[in-house]
């Protein structure tokens, strides 16, 4: 949620918020590249196995939103850092090695910067598509205090 969170806030012109110190670090992937995965699993995956999917793409959250300003041409520090999530992970590993060894598949996109910026330019093309779905996004995460 992070990404689209932070690119669409800053399109609306709020200023972005960064949970704990930043240094949670997720393994991100670009969204067509997990499709791609799933589409592999569903295809040539054997029945009741679990494939795990990564793109060995793990990057810290003040990384990734240090980058999303920079797509926007704002200063790496302008943020404002608020409390923590209580029980907020603070590390997905994921090992996606049996999926490239059984399945062959790898990601394709896996410049992390021009993936993010492509990203950034689908959603100030497409506000028509993403707007409702964040409005209601928002309500729900309101309601659970975040």
């Amino acid at each position: 949620m992070l990404i689209p969170r932070q690119i669409t806030n800053l399109i609306d012109g709020v200023r972005p918020k960064l949970y704990g110190d930043g240094r949670n670090v997720r393994d991100w992937i670009h969204t067509e590249d997990h499709s791609s995965a799933v589409w592999a699993v569903l295809t040539k995956g054997r029945m009741g196995e679990a494939y795990l999917i990564g793109a060995d793409g793990e990057c810290d959250n003040l990384t990734v939103l240090r980058e999303i300003l920079k797509g926007f041409g704002r200063p790496e520090d302008d943020f404002d850092w608020v409390r923590d999530r209580p029980g907020h992970d603070y590390r997905y590993a994921i090992d996606s090695a049996k999926l490239r060894r059984e399945l062959g598949w790898r990601p394709a996109r896996t410049d992390f910067a021009a993936g993010l910026a492509a990203t950034v330019e689908w959603y100030r093309a497409n506000e028509a598509w993403w707007r409702p779905a964040k409005a209601a996004t928002e309500a729900k995460c309101r309601a659970q205090g975040q």
